[in-house]
């Protein structure tokens, strides 16, 4: 003790002992209440008006202030209308007392016993009952009587987190007061008060995730909140709170949405992978993913942005990733979190359930549009063709394809004999222009396939057909007479699922009509913002007869026009 008092240390202020926020800021009257101001005005104005009830009941959830507002309540009835000290706080007239340990008939006759004594100073005696569902039947029967016809001087308040356990001829006799949960912004508030208080600065989200952790019970938040201060000092920061708390930091589910937006399955997967390796169950994340997409959903109108019980530097990024979300993929990903919420305990694997879960979310906006499946999800082809490693093995493979057989024509070219030579170039060469057709035919096939994730708007018969005669207009331009005349020959028809018939008169006519159809529905497709095209094309023997004449039907159209050819024909005996 001497070392310390020579380098200035106060010894006494070392030794101090160290109360916890619950008991130091325990509010001392009803303006320090948090959250209760309906029930604290009501009791305020029941004093003032000498209109208080001789029996009151104080019910609701853990921490938010029934105990509290009883003592203020017994300490204010005997000062109103006396002059007292402020130092005078009629503590002799208070009289509390724990259900939970003094629950038997004996500890209620002598408290109805002391009843009946009138206070020495003060109007009346305040008797608090904590825990008061805690009585057993007897002792509950036993204090019917005093509780019903109490003396002038006497007032019970009751205290009860379980009011149902409470039996009705007790609730009869008394004034019920319900507590609610306290609000996050509340909670925050008054967190933030007692930072100010304490001398420690602390972010705003922070408070928020401890007010969230909390559920309403403001003694629960001030317990956190010296646990959070114990652990990173007088500076409170966003991270150290989900730090200490083990609790999934907001950016977990924003990460999550934004690469379920962009249909990411390997990457969403990869995630959830690291939220399991931090601790957390699934059942936790997906519960928080849940309520994340409801906030996305409230942050989508303005009404209901009050709903929306954030931080503010939190509430900018809600209102941000809203934009990007829609509202039925919003609904959709509700329902397919909370299904899986139903389904979590009875699964036996838990983890696939939930990682089944985040897939069919991911696969919600992929093509835009509804799936025959509600369950569907993104097949693995898909993101077998994007892959970064298929690429890299798909390129060493084409360049052994096309050395081998260039070295082997230069090679063996001056060394075959004649018969040989011949036999050599009827063979096929990689690089004829035949294969080349082929290999742009298959390049023109792998694009097809990508195609499920581009645009599929919605268009008329009359737009298409609008489109048809524009292409058709185009290849009389680019001097493609035979291609615009098939083209030409019928008007496109549109079926239901963006199915187009077209109908021509013959075979030749089919035959040309498929080597013009990519370009043609390629066209088609960039015009009308539309992949999901298809064109089925159709022969039918009744156009291919209006188009190609008989050599009867040909001599009676020329009949029609001149009519001296019967004479002809008659006069030289001709066949038809």
């Amino acid at each position: 003790m001497r070392f310390l008092f020579l380098f200035g240390y106060n010894y006494t202020k070392l030794m101090e002992h160290f109360i916890v926020s619950a008991r130091k800021y325990r509010p001392q009257n009803f303006e320090d209440v948090v959250g209760q101001q309906a029930i604290t005005n009501t009791l305020e104005n029941a004093i003032r008006n000498n209109h208080l009830a001789q029996a009151l009941l104080f019910t609701g959830p853990r921490g938010v202030g029934k105990t509290s507002c009883a003592r203020i309540l017994a300490k204010n009835i005997n000062q109103q209308g006396v002059k007292v000290s402020e130092e005078e706080d009629f503590a002799f007239n208070i009289f509390e007392l724990d259900a939970a340990s003094n629950n038997s008939v004996d500890d209620i006759r002598s408290l109805t016993e002391q009843v009946r004594i009138p206070p020495q100073t003060g109007k009346y005696k305040v008797y608090i009952i904590d825990e008061v569902h805690m009585l057993s039947q007897a002792a509950f029967n036993a204090f019917l009587k005093t509780l019903e016809e109490p003396p002038a001087h006497a007032i019970f308040i009751l205290a009860t987190t379980e009011k149902h356990k409470i039996i009705p001829t007790i609730l009869s006799r008394c004034q019920i007061f319900d507590f609610k949960r306290i609000g996050v912004l509340d909670a925050k508030n008054y967190l933030k008060i007692i930072c100010e208080k304490e001398n420690i600065t602390a972010e705003d989200d922070a408070l928020h995730i401890i007010a969230q952790k909390a559920d309403g019970a403001m003694r629960d938040a001030l317990s956190i909140f010296d646990r959070v201060v114990s652990f990173s000092g007088t500076n409170l920061t966003r991270e150290a709170v989900t730090e200490n708390l083990n609790v999934l930091d907001y950016e977990t589910y924003f990460n999550m949405t934004d690469l379920v937006l962009e249909n990411k399955i390997p990457q969403v997967l990869n995630a959830f992978n690291t939220v399991l390796s931090k601790g957390f169950e699934g059942h936790h994340f997906i519960n928080g993913l849940a309520s994340h997409f409801r906030d996305l959903l409230v942050a989508k109108d303005k009404d209901t942005l009050a709903l929306l019980e954030v931080g503010d530097v939190a509430k900018k990024k809600y209102l941000t990733q809203a934009t990007k979300a829609n509202i039925p993929f919003l609904m959709q990903a509700i329902k397919k979190a909370n299904d899986c919420d139903l389904n979590y305990r009875a699964s036996k694997n838990q983890r696939l359930l939930v990682e089944l879960t985040l897939m069919q979310i991911a696969s919600i906006t992929f093509d835009g549009e509804k799936k025959k499946s509600a369950n569907y999800i993104i097949p693995a082809t898909f993101f077998q063709a994007l892959s970064p490693a298929a690429k890299e093995i798909s390129k060493p493979l084409e360049k052994k394809t096309t050395i081998a057989p260039l070295k082997e024509v230069k090679t063996k070219k001056p060394t075959l004999e004649k018969g040989i030579y011949k036999s050599a170039e009827r063979r096929t060469s990689s690089l004829s222009l035949k294969s080349i057709h082929h290999k742009k035919e298959d390049k023109t096939a792998s694009t097809e396939v990508n195609y499920d994730n581009h645009p599929k708007e919605v268009f008329t018969e009359k737009t298409l057909q609008k489109h048809w005669e524009e292409y058709i207009d185009l290849l009389n331009k680019k001097g493609q007479k035979s291609m615009a005349s098939i083209v030409g020959t019928a008007l496109p028809i549109l079926e239901d699922g963006f199915k187009i018939l077209f109908t021509v008169p013959n075979k030749l006519m089919e035959d040309q009509f498929k080597k013009g159809k990519p370009k043609l529905l390629k066209f088609l497709r960039e015009q009308l913002n539309n992949y999901g095209i298809e064109i089925i094309l159709t022969l039918n023997e009744a156009v291919e007869k209006r188009f190609a004449y008989t050599p009867q039907e040909k001599y009676l159209k020329m009949k029609e026009i001149n009519p001296l050819l019967e004479k002809l024909r008659q006069t030289f005996e001709l066949d038809m």
